[in-house]
Parts: C-alpha cells; structure tokens; sequence
C-alpha cells in the first residue's frame, strides 16, 4: 500500500488534480460572505504547495494539488467578486450606467430586447462585474457597441451583479472601427438573405454564425420545445463540424496545413460569434484536442475537463456563479466525450459506429448529461428531442455547408441563385420537422428537481460510467473529438 501511494504520477493527472481544486475554489468563494476577504497569502501557499507537487509527483500528493488549486482559486475568485458590494446599495434604485455590449443582443418570451452589458461606469467610476438588462427600445444595438441605460437596479442572478429590467436607452454608440467580426458577420448574412426566404436563412445563419436574433419567434419557441436549440447557438457542435472538416480536407496532403486551416477556423468562428460562456468552453476545448492531435499525443476527458474549466474560470471567475450555459456547456461535453464512447462500448462492443448510431448515442448522451440542469433550471424536458434530433443532426453539416456557398456564391447570379434552391429545399425540410415535432401535446413535460435531487442524479451518473468504464475498460484517452 504504501508503494503505491509512492508511485509517480504522470504531470497531466496533477494537473488536472490541481485545475479541479481551483475550479471549486473559484465557485466557492461565490458562498463565503465577503467580509471575509482572500489574502494574497493564499495564492502564495498555493502555488508553493503546488511546486512540491510538480517535483515530486508521489501518487497521494494528488490530494495536496487540489489544495492548492482551492486555495488558488479563492484567490482568484475573491479578485472576481472584489467592489461588487456596491450593488447592494444600489438595488431598488433608479441609475444610470453605460456599457458595452458584451454578445449579441437576444429577445426574450415579451418580446423585449435582452443586453448583457460589461465594461460598465456610473457617474464616471468604473463598476465591477456584468449586469442584464431588458429593454423595450427597439434600438439596432449590436455586439460592442457602448450604451447607455436608466432603469431601477434588482438584484443579479448567476453570473451577473444586477438586472435593469424594461430600461430606457438613453444613447447608444459604436466605436470606429468597431466590433469588425460583426461587420463582416452582418454583411454575409445580408447576401445569404438575397436569394433565400426570411425563416430559411434564418435557421441556415444560426447553423453557420450563430444569430439567433432575426429568427421568426414561432421558429424559436418550437426550437426550444424540440430541444434543437444546441443547433442554432454558437456552440461546441457548430464548432466541431468545421475543424473535422478542415482535418479531413488537408490532413492527407499536411498536417500542419489541416491544423493552421482549423485553427483559422477556431478563431473566426470565436470572433464572429463572440466569447460567450459556451463558445469560451468550446474554443478552448477544440484548441487543446487540435494541439493535441497535431503533436500525435492523446488528452484524457478527465484531464481536459477541469483544464478546460479553471482556464475558463481564471480569464473570468463569474463564470462559475450560476452561469446555466456554462455548466450546459460542460456537461454537455462530458456527455459526448466520456458518456458516449462507454455507452456505445457497453452495448455494441469494438464495433466502429456507423454516423447515424454516432449521432444516436452522442445525442442522447449530451441530453442525458444535461437533463438534470434542465429540470432543475427550467422544470420542463423535450420528449421529442431525441427524435426532433436524429431527423436534422445528420443534414446540419450540409446545411452549413450550403448555405456558406449560398453567401460565397451571391456575385455569380445564376451559380448563386441554383445553390440556393437545394438549401432553401433543406432548411425547410428542417424548419418542418421542427414544427412537427413541437406539435405534440406531449412534446414537452413538467418535472422539477432541486438542487440535492440534481446532485444526487449526477452521482448516479457518474456511478454508472464507472461500472460501464470497469466493465468495458475502454481507454478514454483515445477520444478525441476533431478525429
């Protein structure tokens, strides 16, 4: 016993020891009142006790690198969340505050316009953190512009300090040159309207760039109910077909021409899509799997998801406070890289997947990951969406695939104008199914759990993929997802 507790560990495994105590530290420094402020000495002990980690490597020092990571990570939290008690004298009260569009601007179920605003100032002091706000304006606000609202200060929720809700909109500016991503996002999307209908390039833009905003809202709300909204939002899966796209294009002739093209990819479609919680998650991800496909070496899901979350959480903290599309977003992630693979090693064995079991098992992975959130966040679940899923997932590649060409292909009016009939034919054809399945009275169903119930179903789980992981003895570290 003692051997084994003095055995070497491999840096990687410390590492991601290390990374998941700083991502609890982080999240738990949201529960500490604040009177009770980090020092800096923290940090200090911190990063000290992980250096003897790193030299010595012993097996149970894996206890002393999540040490380390909390106490990092309350350091780094407590920097976070430092000046936002400023809002508790502000709550109840009309203000002012100017700030910048941090992602595109949403509506939601009354119609109003939804802005989450950071960077923000009052009276020409600097406030800290984000706030939501709702307005009724119908202002051409964009991504980065700087505006600025009136309305009475409510208290926050998740990862944001405060809610203004039905502000005013007293100026709204865009800076030169401005957000160019957008520009050009903007601009495409203009052309792909050219010559396809209102609602089909509507779906085709939220496949390719992510807009969700000019969707028609019966389109949305039956989305929503078919549990198709993964495929419509700038997430991990829009971002996964396009590097195994580039992979597969330039693989064969060279390597490192497949990953400069995929990461071109990577970083476009971040830029043109905005760093929200999820994309933050999924750019990062595809990066290190890219890297690490590049160099012919192989990152283990256990160690890639706490990598990926403390990076996250250390460029910003207020990430992990309640953000429901960050913690989606990796548990979805856990579904497809971790859950996936088992199920599909548990019951059909060695055997390659075929694309529609892939998609089959992927789908009700991510969805088995992240019904547990859902239920405890929304109390309703898609009873279609397994179904709704399996009829558009296998034809989202193509769609994305056309209606880019559709965009490209504008200045060449008859090549522009015969690329537009199949996808106008396909987006319909999904546009279809959507409300077909949204249709049924029983699309949708109201269960509610709260937050023990939650825990104690992901204990399950995680139960589960251990027996399904013991019994298979699959070895998760060959997954990658840009193969």
């Amino acid at each position: 016993m003692n051997r084994w507790l003095f055995e070497k560990l491999h840096i990687s495994w410390l590492v991601a020891a290390w990374c998941l105590g700083l991502t609890i530290g982080v999240i738990s420094i949201h529960y500490i009142p604040r009177s009770f402020a980090m020092n800096p000495l923290f940090l200090l002990v911190g990063l000290a006790i992980f250096v003897i980690v790193a030299i010595w490597r012993w097996r149970f020092f894996v206890i002393l690198a999540i040490i380390s990571g909390v106490l990092v990570g309350l350091w780094r939290g407590e920097i976070g969340r430092k000046g936002v008690e400023i809002y508790d004298s502000l709550i109840g009260k009309v203000a002012i505050v100017q700030g910048q569009v941090l992602e595109d601007p949403d509506l939601d179920k009354n119609g109003q316009t939804v802005l989450r605003l950071g960077n923000l100032r009052m009276n020409n002091e600097k406030l800290p953190g984000q706030i939501w706000v709702t307005t009724p304006d119908k202002n051409s606000i964009k991504r980065s512009d700087i505006v600025r609202v009136k309305g009475k200060m409510t208290a926050g929720f998740g990862a944001f300090s405060a809610s203004v809700y039905r502000a005013k909109i007293i100026s709204a500016e865009r800076p030169v040159p401005g957000d160019v991503a957008v520009g050009v996002r903007d601009w495409f999307a203009g052309r792909v309207r050219e010559h396809i209908p209102e609602s089909e390039s509507a779906l085709g833009l939220g496949f390719l760039l992510g807009l969700r905003r000019a969707m028609p809202t019966e389109l949305s709300d039956n989305l929503k109910i078919a549990g198709l909204t993964h495929i419509v939002v700038a997430s991990g899966y829009n971002l996964t077909i396009l590097v195994r796209l580039a992979r597969r294009l330039f693989a064969k002739r060279s390597k490192y021409l497949a990953m400069l093209s995929a990461a071109v990819m990577i970083i476009g479609f971040m830029a043109v899509t905005g760093l929200s919680p999820s994309m933050s998650r999924a750019g990062l991800v595809a990066g290190l799997s890219l890297a690490a496909w590049y160099y012919g070496r192989t990152i283990h899901p256990l160690v890639l998801l706490p990598v990926s979350a403390a990076i996250t959480l250390l460029i910003n903290p207020q990430f992990g406070w309640g953000d429901l599309g960050w913690q989606l977003s990796f548990a979805s992630f856990a579904g497809v890289i971790m859950l996936a693979p088992l199920l599909h090693s548990y019951f059909f064995g060695n055997k390659e997947p075929g694309a529609f079991r892939q998609i089959l098992i992927e789908t009700l992975s991510a969805q088995i990951m992240t019904l547990p959130l859902l239920m405890m966040s929304f109390g309703v679940i898609s009873n279609v969406a397994l179904i709704a899923n399996m009829l558009i997932l296998p034809f989202v590649p193509l769609a994305m695939l056309l209606t880019f060409m559709s965009g490209v292909l504008v200045f060449v009016p008859m090549i522009g104008a015969l690329i537009a009939i199949p996808t106008t034919w396909l987006l319909g054809y999904m546009i279809q199914v959507t409300n077909w399945t949204a249709g049924f009275e029983w699309a949708q169903m109201e269960v509610s759990i709260n937050l023990w119930q939650c825990a104690v179903l992901y204990v399950a789980l995680i139960l589960a993929m251990i027996w399904m992981k013991k019994q298979t003895k699959l070895d998760l570290a060959k997954i990658n997802i840009v193969e």
